[in-house]
Order: C-alpha cells, then structure tokens, then sequence
C-alpha cells in the first residue's frame, strides 16, 4: 500500500491539525501564523495538498483528520519497508543493526514484542 509521504511543511501543518482537531480553518489560519510564521495563503495551500492526499478533510470549514498520527507512521513505515526490504522487518532490523549495537535492555524489549506478536 503506497500512502502520500509528506513534506516537511505539511508534517509541521499536520501536527497542529493533530494537537488541536478538531480545528476551525480560520483558527488553524492563526495557529499556523502563531508557530510557524506562515500567511494565510500558505497554511491554505499546503492545507489543500495534505487533504487532497486522504490524510485530513476541510468540511464545513472545519478541519479533522481522516487518518490518525498513528496511522500514518504506521503505513508511512509499512511503504518504507515495501520499497526499500521488500516488505521485510528482518532485513530492515539486520541493516539497521550492521552499524548500532544494543543495550541489554533493548535487546529484552525487542524480544518481548516479538513474543507478544509470534504467530502460532
């Protein structure tokens, strides 16, 4: 499954979105004015590019997200891995490890959440 990877700007917008929804545009307009130092023009646009791209709806000048933070990162990852391992979690752990060493305890929560998803 490919999802919209976002750029940074729209990962900046995003997270307000996320903070606040569900957020009247005007409002979002300020927010994004506040922390970001973007005009209203700005915010609109990149608004209407992370909508277009089924992350978040402008209804009734109300903006909300149709896909949680979580669920991006996640499907953001799972395309990751697609591309890049072909879809594999091991290879993506293998080459991430041939230049990081683990503490003892990471190595002991990796294996729990390995245990907790073990399919039998």
């Amino acid at each position: 499954m490919v999802i919209y990877v976002m750029t940074q700007a729209e990962n900046e917008l995003a997270q307000i979105i996320w903070e606040e929804e569900p957020v009247p545009s005007g409002k979002l307009v300020k927010l994004a004015a506040e922390r970001l130092g973007w005009k209203k023009s700005t915010t609109y646009t990149v608004l209407r590019k992370i909508c277009e791209n089924g992350i978040f709806q402008n209804k009734d000048t109300v903006v909300s997200s149709l896909m949680s933070r979580e669920e991006y990162a996640r499907r953001k990852g799972e395309n990751y891995l697609e591309e890049n391992y072909n879809g594999s979690l091991s290879g993506f752990v293998a080459a991430f490890l041939e230049h990081k060493k683990l503490k003892r305890k990471e190595i002991e929560e990796l294996a729990k959440l390995i245990e907790d998803y073990r399919e039998d």
